[in-house]
């Protein structure tokens, strides 16, 4: 839908974006190493509000003092992680009221909507999509290599303790002498240990800042750590050196602390910690090269049936089920070989504590690659149907009002050209702000005609201004980088295409994903 396209002559715009659904929307987010997706917008909070007809009552008594506040302003989450392009900044042509007699037209091919009015349209409190890491930082933040936050999540200390005491426990018993000192020294590995995790990461983020692919935050935590990449690799090759460069670090790390223990006395505190460090890097790069999802291996064995069959959903696919036996695999498999003795112990034939922590281990385990597999297939039908978001198609039809017009003749205007969006335009015609659909809802129907629609407007800012050829991806990061219940619709030309609303963005988001791939 749109405002207007010359002089008084409201031009052609969309209401599919009428239909109001409004389940919830998954929350998808990157598990393991596998990039992350831009996420499903949020939910509107409030059920659908289906006022009856805005037909002005003459016999309708004097308003109440004050004028009736907006509840559904979408709240300020922060800014962006990183910036989205501005749109539509160059000031747009007069717009002066349209003739109230005079209908909008329906774009070719898209009919009109006469039982969707304006006033009839759904709740106005969605906000901007948004990530939910946007809600909250991820933990301690370390530093930033590279320019990209490392953050420490609180699951990561746990963990140090329970190395802490483990590997505290096998130090005390080769060093006896070291006493309670044996727990610092495991502190010490367990940090050690996260140093090459992190390294690992960096690994997999330089590889993605030298493909241009932005990498929006490492986090260490429960099991490792997390490269949060953004954008998925452009092609095949890309996404397989991408994967591997993580575990070859790891291999690498593994080697030169092998090195490193061939020049000190392996009974020594520094030979038991680079002996430490030495199998854990190995083991790290084992476990990730197992072929799938969501460890780098799966990436690998993603991008090789990719580079076969010519589709990443496909490799998608096969590696995200590879993945997925592989955690029954776990499940199943460790707590056998640990308790044959297979894996160097040995072996035990009663069920004492340490086999049920070998199975709470395994379940964890399984667990994560489990989900992660499973968020990847997510992720990619995320991606698949991204392109379908498209500002043009769901951008609605509006009628431009002056401030002081009441509420009660706006929406008359609006029903009558079958538009369902108000923008508020000083004198000379200049859109200066947008009326919220909730602060409508919120209007009894009989102070209608006593309520200038320019209170219930929010001023239009640049962010606001989005153009009509975004979509998928940069849709969606032009509408976190500002988040707000409408904005307004512009050509390149800066001539005004209509108002766009964050829930019509949610609910096409959530029906685009209930499509089966």
């Amino acid at each position: 839908m749109d405002v207007s396209g010359g002089r008084g002559q409201p031009r052609p715009g969309n209401d599919e974006s009428a239909e109001h659904t409004g389940p919830e929307a998954p929350a998808p987010g990157g598990t393991g190493d596998a990039p992350t997706a831009p996420s499903a917008p949020t939910p509107a909070d409030a059920k659908d509000a289906r006022p009856e007809g805005p037909t002005p009552d003459a016999g309708a008594p004097a308003p109440e003092s004050g004028t009736p506040q907006d509840t559904g302003a979408a709240p300020d989450h922060g800014a962006p992680d990183r910036g989205a392009p501005a749109h539509g900044r160059d000031r747009v042509p007069e717009h002066p009221e349209p003739p109230a007699d005079r209908p909008a037209r329906a774009p070719a091919g898209r009919p009109e909507h006469p039982d969707h009015p304006f006033a009839h349209s759904g709740s106005g409190k969605g906000q901007a999509p948004q990530r939910p890491e946007e809600r909250r930082r991820g933990g301690l933040l370390m530093g930033r290599p590279f320019g990209v936050p490392v953050y420490v999540a609180p699951s990561w200390f746990l963990v140090a303790i329970l190395i802490t005491w483990v590997f505290g426990g096998q130090i005390d018993r080769v060093l006896p002498e070291l006493g309670a000192a044996s727990y610092l020294v495991s502190l010490f590995f367990a940090v050690a240990f996260y140093a090459s995790v992190l390294v690992h990461e960096l690994a997999h983020t330089l590889a993605a800042l030298r493909f241009k692919l932005p990498v929006r935050r490492i986090q260490l935590q429960f099991f490792g750590g997390v490269s949060e990449i953004e954008k998925e690799a452009e092609t095949p090759g890309r996404e397989f050196v991408l994967a591997f460069v993580g575990p070859l670090l790891s291999l690498v790390l593994a080697g030169l602390f092998y090195l490193g223990l061939l020049a000190v006395d392996p009974g020594s505190v520094p030979g038991v910690l680079l002996a430490g460090l030495m199998v854990s890097n190995l083991i790290v790069a084992a476990f990730n090269l197992l072929p799938g999802l969501p460890l780098d291996g799966g990436r690998m064995l993603r991008a090789v049936v990719w580079a076969i069959t010519g589709k990443p959903m496909t490799g998608t696919v096969a590696a995200a089920w590879v993945g997925r036996a592989l955690a029954v695999c776990v499940l199943i498999g460790l707590p056998l070989l640990t308790q044959s003795g297979a894996l160097g112990s040995d072996a035990v034939d009663n069920v004492g504590m340490d086999t049920v922590l070998d199975a709470l281990l395994a379940a964890i385990l399984a667990a994560i690659i489990w989900t992660g597999a499973g968020n990847s297939l997510r992720m990619a039908r995320l991606r698949e149907h991204l392109p379908e978001l498209r500002a043009r198609t769901l951008t609605r039809r509006a009628v431009p009002v002056e401030s002081d017009t009441p509420l009660s003749e706006a929406l008359r205007r609006a029903n009558a050209a079958g538009a369902r969006a108000l923008v508020v335009v000083d004198a000379d015609g200049v859109p200066v702000s947008l009326v919220r659909e909730a602060a409508i809802v919120g209007v009894p129907e009989h102070r209608r005609p006593w309520v200038p629609a320019g209170t219930l407007a929010q001023d239009i800012t640049d962010g606001m201004r989005v153009s009509a050829e975004l979509a998928g991806e940069e849709l969606l990061d032009a509408l976190r980088a500002t988040p707000a219940t409408e904005y307004l619709v512009v050509e390149e030309t800066g001539e005004i295409y209509g108002v766009l609303s964050a829930a019509d963005v949610e609910r096409a988001f959530v029906k685009a994903m209930a499509r089966p791939s």
